[in-house]
Order: structure tokens, then sequence, then C-alpha cells
């Protein structure tokens, strides 16, 4: 399939790391251009735990995939592993360049695969067996948007849609049918548990979300169904803020909940004991001035501060200071305890099940391959019968021929037209020692010409 996948995420690159590696949305048309120069498809995944690279090898130009024998296919195999290979490490420089690191120090943080481990990682990914919550559900609609974006820049092939499909099924399929995805253990649950745990009385907080993201819309539900008494919403968008503010007044309907523009983050920041922020922005929002002014005004009751953005939204010296909790999403995974157990039980069973459908996925691929090639030889036979038919109509107009003897011509030029290449194909067979195979075709061949009983 010639699939490759290059990576790092929570487990292989600390978050300093993956700060320098994220793409924001901005990135994407000159990041998916410049790698359309060296892949067939590309589809980016930038999130806070993970940046990675979905990818299509270009065919190479001197591999010919038809009339192959045994013998050819495994060379033939050989140097598309290699190519694959190629790619690999020409991502690997782009990567490096694209983001001015070096390579040398790179390197170390990097994971990558091919093909049926590729699609196997893509499948485990998008069904959340490999997030550092495990079964969190938020990944698999991040790889949605990032394909469709891919797909609405053009750098999306049919063969990379069809495959991305099929992982989208593969992953729905895990969850639906393991216990993987139960209990409530995801970011949210978390930011939600660190509250209850410093504050004795959640129902006095006001809690400040900063961007209206889904992240965020997760987190906000979580606190707010524990019964916060204020909820301010500080987005670029006030529209948009907005739109959150009214969902989350269907689950705190006694909550008092205000959208307003990012600019009033200082003024929100004095009146919140819970901070939850999540932009996307590539710069600090946050930074240790306006948390020091903060605390001033408010007399230094303590802060809660819940950072999940990657890069970071809040300045890292803010935890130096007295009354502030601050928590990124690396810190978030020593919270998460209780039920993920049960989880890790079910993803025994998730990993059984996602070897059997990378097989199935495997299986379809080679059918929608096959045919493909059944189609083509299917429209040359047919072109060739139409020549012969032609021919033998013409014969038939000419005085000097019988039907008798222009349906035997059209006939034995019919027979050798479609017994040429099979008999070509089962000699070179033999010379080769492919005698399996030939067996198999002879056998086939047999059943399919058997004259029909009278």
């Amino acid at each position: 399939m010639k699939l490759v996948v290059v990576g790092v995420n929570h487990k292989t690159a600390p978050i300093a790391l993956r700060e320098k590696l994220a793409f924001a949305s901005d990135d994407m048309p000159t990041a998916l251009a410049q790698l359309s120069g060296i892949t067939a498809a590309s589809v980016i995944v930038s999130t806070c735990n993970r940046t990675e690279i979905y990818a299509l090898a270009k065919e190479p130009n001197h591999i010919s995939p038809n009339n192959q024998t045994s013998n050819q296919a495994n060379q033939v195999n050989r140097i598309n592993d290699a190519w694959l290979t190629q790619t690999l490490n020409a991502i690997y420089q782009w990567l490096a360049d694209y983001k001015g690191i070096s390579l040398t120090s790179l390197s170390p943080y990097l994971y990558s695969h091919k093909n049926t481990q590729a699609m196997t990682h893509w499948i485990r990914v998008s069904a959340g067996l490999d997030s550092m919550i495990l079964g969190e559900p938020q990944i698999l609609g991040q790889i949605k948007q990032a394909v469709s974006q891919s797909l609405e820049l053009g750098y999306v092939s049919s063969a990379f849609g069809w495959l991305a499909d099929q992982v989208f099924w593969a992953a729905k399929n895990v969850r639906h049918n393991t216990q993987v995805g139960s209990q409530a253990v995801t970011l949210g649950f978390a930011a939600a548990k660190l509250a209850m745990q410093i504050f004795h009385d959640v129902s006095k907080c006001t809690l400040l979300v900063v961007a209206a993201g889904e992240m965020n819309r997760l987190v906000a539900s979580h606190i707010a169904g524990l019964g916060v008494q204020r909820i301010i919403i500080c987005n670029r968008s006030v529209d948009n803020a907005k739109l959150l503010a009214d969902e989350l007044a269907s689950i705190a309907p006694h909550c008092q909940i205000d959208a307003q523009p990012l600019t009033a983050l200082a003024n929100g920041l004095a009146q919140a004991d819970i901070v939850s922020s999540c932009s996307g922005s590539m710069h600090t929002l946050i930074d240790l001035s306006m948390t020091q002014q903060a605390l001033k005004i408010r007399r230094h009751r303590p802060i809660l501060m819940v950072d999940l953005a990657v890069p970071r939204d809040i300045d890292e010296r803010v935890s130096l200071l007295d009354d502030i909790y601050l928590y990124s999403v690396d810190d978030l995974q020593h919270v998460i305890a209780g039920n993920l157990e049960q989880r890790r039980q079910a993803a025994v069973d998730a990993e059984m099940l996602v070897s059997q459908l990378v097989l199935d996925i495997e299986r379809r691929l080679s059918v929608r391959r096959v045919g493909s090639d059944i189609h083509t030889y299917r429209q040359m036979a047919e072109q060739h019968a139409q020549t012969l038919l032609k021919q033998a109509l013409i014969q038939l107009k000419q005085s000097n021929t019988t039907a008798e003897d222009v349906l035997t011509d059209f006939s034995q030029r019919l027979t050798q037209t479609l017994t040429h290449a099979p008999s070509k194909l089962m000699r070179h067979m033999a010379e080769q020692g492919d005698d399996q195979l030939l067996n198999d075709v002879v056998r086939t061949l047999k059943t399919a010409y058997r004259p029909p009983s009278s």
C-alpha cells in the first residue's frame, strides 16, 4: 500500500520538543505543499500530545507491477521497501528543516512505520489506544479534521482517502465492540478531579475558559457539571464564545456565564479560581506579569491553571508563584488513575481486534487493486474482440467467402488471442520454478474452459 507514518508523541518526546514540532492550522498549506514534492499524498496531525505525518510514497518509476512471477515479485517487494525507507528519510529531513532543528537532535525522538505497521499504528491512534488517556475519543475527530483539511487543499489522493475511510471504520469498530472507551477518563475529567482536590467548595468557584475550542468545551462541560458559580469565556471570536456559553447553559442552568473577547483576559484571570486554556496560539497568552497582577487583585487566593495547549498558553514560570497550581497536559497523566485499569484490561481485547481489522483492510485493498486490473483487462479483451468482429463482418460481405469459413477463422483468431498470454506466462513460470503458482493457474484455467455438459 506504500503507507508510511513519521511522528513524535507524549511517550517519545518531552513537551518542549512537541511545542517546536506543532503545526498551526495556518501552517498546513505551506507544509503540505512542500511534502507533496516527496510524497504522493500526505496528512499532518498536530495535537497537544502528538505531531504525525501520514503519507503515501510515490511510485518508483522503474517498477512495473504487471506480469511478475513470484521471484520477480519478491525482488519488487525489496525495491519497494527500500523506496519506502528513502521516503521516510526524506520526511525526517523535511521535518527537521521545516522546524529548524538538526536531524541529529530530532532523530532520537522520532518513530516511523511502513505499510502494515503504519496501518496498525493509524488505527490504534484513531481508536485512542495510543493516547495519553487510554481510550479518549477526541483524537478520532482531530484526525478526521486533519484529513479533511488536506483533502480540501488537494493533497489527499483517492487511494489515501480510501485508506483513511477504512481506518475510521476500524477505529469505530474498536470503540463499539470493546470497553476501551468506557468510564469517564478524559482531560475534562482530570481537570474536574483536580478542582475538587484543590477547592473545598467548587460551587463558589469561577471558571475562566481561554478559547472556545473542542478541548475546552469538554473541560468546561465537566467543571460546569460540578456546579461552579460562574464561567467566563474569553475567545478571539465573541460569537464563538457565545455559542459555547449557550451550550454550557444547558449543563449548568443556574450558573452565570459571560462571553468576552480575548482582550478581557487579564480582567477575567483576576476573577478566576480555575483556568482552562487551549487556544492553539503559537505565543504565550498568560504571562508571569499578568498572573502576578491577578494574584495581587485577588489577595493571593489560589488559582488552579490547566494548560492543555501545545505550544503552551501559560508561561511555565507561573508555576513558581505561590498560590498557583499549574498543570500541563503532561502533568495530567499523573492525575488520572481510577478508571484506567478497566480500560487497560479492555485494551488487550482492542489490540487483538485491531490486528484482525488490519487483515480485513489489507484483503479489501487487494480486492480493490485487482479489481482495477480486471476492469482494464476486460476492456482490452473487449476492444480486441470488437476488432476481430469487424474483420469478420468485412469478410462476410466478400463474395468469395462462406459464413462457415469466416466463423472458423474468427474462432481460431479469438482462441489464439485468449490462450497466447496465459501460455506464455505458464512457460515462464515453469522456467522460473514457480511450481505451486503454475499448478494453481493450470487448475483455474482447466476449470474455466471445461466443456459444458450436454
